[in-house]
């Protein structure tokens, strides 16, 4: 029975994840910077899945993948960490880790709609009312009532009560998560989806490297090195994120549809209530117990 629901379970693994590393990451990215973080995370990823597919495979290095697959997951990871995740670590710093999550939750349509481009899938309606539902719980938890002052009368509007920058940064990510979740998918086929993301992993270092060249940014990241506090939630972040939470979502692509496996990776703001509740002693109103409960309700839509 859960053989057949495969993909959706390393979807839901993925968000789990993600939860880690998203918070270990903004901790990290107002340490040392986001630019440092996402390099130092991406090599340490690359030495975590290459001991991991020798060990399991024989080959640190994807040597067997064919160029075709080479050229696809490239591809996907230009799209999907170098132009994405930089976007993305940027609104952490700037709006934080759960908002930026929150925003992340447009991935899915995002990579449905590409990979309907792309790859001819098609949701089945129960999918699509499944991933309307989830997006519901998801944005009923972002947006909050303001009473103001206009002009002499109190009025509430409902609006987003977070940095438009910050926003649009994390728009700017959840497009490049769906776009890469699809040119991955097409990429891979039935290659290993660890190697698959090594691949993808090498050339978001060779993406950052430029990057960090160009702005001028090497005195900074050697500074990050030094930071033993940023270090070990970068490498927290590296082992739960690029290393098992990206390969995991390769499994997702692999085993179900693009849209359905993005729309149970989009599950983080949820997952991210408990431990911003009882570690960073946040305080959880009705809404985001409300938006919990529908987004379990759209999840279970998947499993019908």
């Amino acid at each position: 029975m859960l053989h057949n629901y495969f993909g959706e379970i390393a979807g839901i693994l993925t968000a789990v994840f993600w939860t880690v590393t998203s918070m270990a990451f903004e901790s990290a990215g107002k340490k040392v910077g986001s630019l440092s973080v996402n390099l130092i995370r991406l090599v340490i990823a690359f030495f975590f899945i290459g001991f991991y597919s020798w060990a399991v495979r024989g080959f640190f290095f994807p040597t067997d993948a064919t160029p075709f697959q080479w050229q696809w997951l490239a591809l996907s990871g230009l799209v999907g960490f170098v132009i994405g995740d930089l976007l993305l670590f940027q609104a952490l710093v700037v709006i934080g880790a759960r908002i930026s999550m929150l925003v992340m939750a447009l991935a899915p349509p995002f990579a449905a709609f590409i990979g309907w481009l792309v790859l001819g899938e098609v949701l089945s309606l129960t999918h699509l009312v499944g991933m309307a539902i989830t997006l519901a719980g998801i944005v009923i938890v972002i947006l909050k009532r303001e009473r103001i002052d206009d002009h002499g009368t109190i009025v509430k509007r409902i609006r987003s009560g977070y940095s438009v920058q910050g926003i649009l940064l994390a728009l700017g990510g959840a497009l490049g998560q769906g776009a890469g979740l699809v040119l991955s998918k097409k990429g891979m086929g039935d290659y290993d989806a660890f190697s698959a993301s090594q691949i993808r992993v090498l050339t978001g270092i060779v993406g950052f490297i430029f990057i960090l060249t160009f702005m001028k940014r090497w005195p900074r990241f050697m500074s990050a090195l030094k930071n033993i506090p940023a270090m070990k939630r970068i490498t927290l972040g590296a082992f739960f994120g690029p290393f098992l939470g990206v390969s995991f979502s390769l499994l997702a692509v692999q085993h179900t549809k693009a849209g359905i496996a993005a729309t149970l990776m989009s599950i983080t703001p949820v997952l991210i209530i408990a431990p911003a509740v009882f570690l960073f002693k946040e305080k959880i109103n009705w809404k985001e117990i409300l938006g919990a409960v529908i987004t379990v309700i759209g999840i279970a839509f998947f499993f019908l």
